[in-house]
């Protein structure tokens, strides 16, 4: 037996995140965000995306639900993507904008610098929406607990 990554499938990803299949769709498509874990190979291949790519598009909804244009939010996305690079937990990480740029706030200080200098617009903890998502996984698979851990394949 081997052992694989589990992960959600567009349907699943939709529901969690309360976006249409064909918003999911557009961004796969356009490269806003495309699943980590499997990508569509053609008619009827499935995607499958991981929990940080979960976290990662309920962020853009919550972007795009703030008035953000698609070509911010991409910036955004970037942001997060170096973010995940990085030493530091994602879930420190608040994302911060002006309404022009986005920025990346690490601390509390950082936060109140951004808005202490009346710039700040609004901003989005990442850490909330993890806990957020959590949640929402634990409602759609109330029986399992670990289906974002690992699922057992047949050997090869």
């Amino acid at each position: 037996m081997t052992q694989e990554l589990a992960g959600y499938r567009a349907p699943q990803v939709c529901k969690l995140v309360g976006i249409t299949y064909r918003q999911l769709d557009y961004w796969a498509r356009t490269n806003l965000l495309v699943p980590t874990l499997q990508t569509a190979t053609g008619s009827g291949s499935q995607r499958l995306y991981s929990f940080s790519d979960v976290v990662q598009l309920k962020v853009i909804k919550r972007l795009l639900d703030a008035g953000m244009s698609l070509k911010k939010i991409r910036s955004a996305v970037e942001i997060l993507r170096e973010q995940m690079d990085s030493d530091r937990p994602l879930a420190d990480v608040t994302l911060l904008s002006d309404g022009q740029t986005i920025y990346a706030a690490h601390s509390e200080e950082e936060v109140v610098d951004v808005f202490r200098r009346g710039q700040g617009v609004f901003g989005i903890a990442i850490g909330p929406v993890q806990a957020e998502v959590e949640g929402a996984i634990h409602q759609l698979f109330p029986d399992d607990l670990h289906y974002a851990g690992v699922i057992e394949a047949g050997a090869n």
